[in-house]
């Protein structure tokens, strides 16, 4: 195990899962079906949910929370409002959620493969997270 490498997953671990509540959040009350925005809302509270051990995680190891990279998230908003705006339908909800699914689930890979000294518990977390995302990726599928 190496200190270093934990400590980089869990930081990226944590600002992953708060780019995805803010990406939920940003269609949330845009939806027009009620089982999307309820689909949307339980995966925020699971996204929350981990979010919230992966900070505990950290403050163990005397760390505070990692900030999402302000100028992705920045992008992140300006591509959804630009989108919405084009097309304000579920569909559209669902393509953007997905893409943001895949490239949450990419760039944890990413991480994990490159941080491969961190301990395990950091990499189960870590694991849960992209599993969050595939699940949610794949229950988007009936509103594409």
């Amino acid at each position: 195990m190496n200190e270093h490498d934990t400590i980089h997953l869990l930081q990226e671990c944590d600002s992953g899962s708060k780019m995805a509540v803010s990406a939920i959040e940003d269609v949330l009350e845009k939806t027009h079906r009620s089982e999307l925005h309820d689909l949307l809302m339980e995966s925020k509270q699971h996204h929350e949910k981990l979010g919230n051990e992966i900070h505990a995680t950290l403050q163990e190891h005397g760390l505070e929370d990692s900030s999402p990279n302000p100028l992705a998230k920045g992008m992140a908003w300006i591509k959804t409002n630009f989108k919405m705006n084009m097309d304000p339908s579920d569909e559209t909800i669902a393509k953007l959620i997905t893409e943001g699914c895949d490239m949450g689930i990419n760039s944890l890979q990413e991480y994990m493969n490159e941080y491969t000294e961190a301990d395990d518990r950091s990499k189960d977390l870590c694991r849960r997270l992209m599993s969050i995302e595939d699940a949610l990726r794949e229950d988007l599928r009936d509103y594409l």
